[in-house]
């Protein structure tokens, strides 16, 4: 992948934190920011980040963790799910979402972006965070990889008014199938709205660093994805 990539400094209202900026070949293209998975802006995320700057956007992705450290990067292992629960549970939502804010500002101020659109693209306790970005009129559109918790602020379907593609695993061991039912005909009347589900897939799916890595669901959703930002932005 011929990407150029680099960490850049956002400003927020208590203080500042870094993003990871990924270019594609060009130099210009419609937006994306990427929202982490509760693990940090690891090697997986930044890897993500790089696929989709090859694929023609410009990435940037926020370290939401920030304020426990600077760049906390952690493994799969039980000693970095411990952590990762840690920093999740530990981590202010209206604070997460003035950092996505703030970080979807300096996306639209670039150069690269310019008049282009925006839409936010989450995995996990970021794909929940990517539902509440749109819900908030943040983006243009959004991305919802298997966001638990969606299911928990129905209250905001409503507000829900752009286009969002969401992926969920058929065999999801921390989403129940009963959640994604509810998420479904919550928004079976909106046709903004996109929902696939992968059958026999885990929790993670997308992600090839971990053991619930499915190579066909990964590439199903990436095909979907992009079929749909290249629709929407």
């Amino acid at each position: 992948m011929e990407t150029n990539s680099k960490w850049i400094d956002i400003d927020a209202a208590d203080g500042k934190f870094e993003a990871y900026l990924s270019l594609p070949r060009s130099g210009k293209g419609p937006g994306i920011v990427l929202l982490q998975e509760i693990f940090g802006v690891n090697q997986h995320i930044r890897n993500v980040a790089d696929q989709y700057a090859a694929d023609g956007y410009v990435v940037l992705a926020p370290d939401l963790f920030w304020r426990a450290g600077a760049h906390i990067e952690l493994g799969y292992d039980g000693d970095g799910w411990k952590r990762a629960v840690e920093l999740m549970n530990a981590t202010d939502v209206d604070r997460a979402q003035a950092d996505i804010g703030a970080t979807v500002k300096a996306l639209r101020a670039l150069d690269a972006v310019g008049a282009h659109k925006v839409a936010s693209l989450g995995f996990c306790f970021g794909g929940k965070l990517s539902y509440h970005t749109l819900a908030n009129g943040l983006v243009d559109a959004a991305v919802c990889y298997y966001g638990g918790g969606i299911q928990n602020a129905l209250e905001r379907a409503d507000q829900i008014t752009a286009p969002m593609l969401m992926h969920f695993g058929g065999a999801d061991s921390h989403i129940p199938a009963d959640a994604v039912k509810s998420i479904a005909e919550r928004f079976d009347s909106n046709d903004q709205v996109e929902i696939h589900v992968y059958e026999g897939a885990e929790h993670g799916f997308n992600c090839n660093h971990r053991d619930s890595y499915q190579q066909r669901a990964a590439a199903q959703a990436h095909g979907h994805t992009l079929v749909f930002l290249g629709e929407q932005l």
